[in-house]
């Protein structure tokens, strides 16, 4: 089978309301790839989790910024990329609380990054500060 890489690139307003639009994206990129219906699930989960995150935090909800989705499909791998303009954090910084406590405590939050290392292969958070924000995502394709 010959090598390629298709790329595809989605801008969108920092809305809560875009992250259909968002799930459709990466939905149809996963079914060029032909992920299984619940491992593109589950990418859709992390990707809209990462989108929410910049909405919510990186942007403050405000609706004048733009969040940017690139996606990567090529032979092995198909990955994510969630890039902003907003606040930047440190990933490791955030508590990794324990899981079962987050649940007895009915807590909503803090289970980001975490869904998002379990679903995909590799996360990457790189930040450039005061200039943009880039979270990859990669997952292997089982061929």
């Amino acid at each position: 089978m010959p090598n390629f890489e298709r790329k595809f690139l989605l801008h969108v307003p920092s809305s809560t309301e875009n992250l259909a639009l968002i799930r459709d994206f990466v939905a149809a990129i996963g079914k060029q790839a032909g992920l299984a219906e619940t491992e593109l699930s589950m990418i859709e989960l992390a990707v809209d989790e990462a989108c929410a995150n910049v909405i919510e935090h990186a942007y403050g909800s405000d609706q004048t910024k733009e969040v940017i989705v690139r996606a990567i499909l090529d032979n092995d791998t198909i990955t994510i990329e969630v890039i902003d303009t907003g606040k930047g954090f440190d990933p490791g910084s955030v508590e990794q609380k324990d899981l079962k406590r987050l649940v007895e405590e009915r807590r909503s939050g803090g289970l980001g990054m975490r869904m998002m290392k379990l679903v995909m292969d590799e996360v990457h958070y790189q930040i450039v500060p005061g200039e943009r924000n880039e979270l990859r995502m990669i997952k292997r394709l089982k061929r």
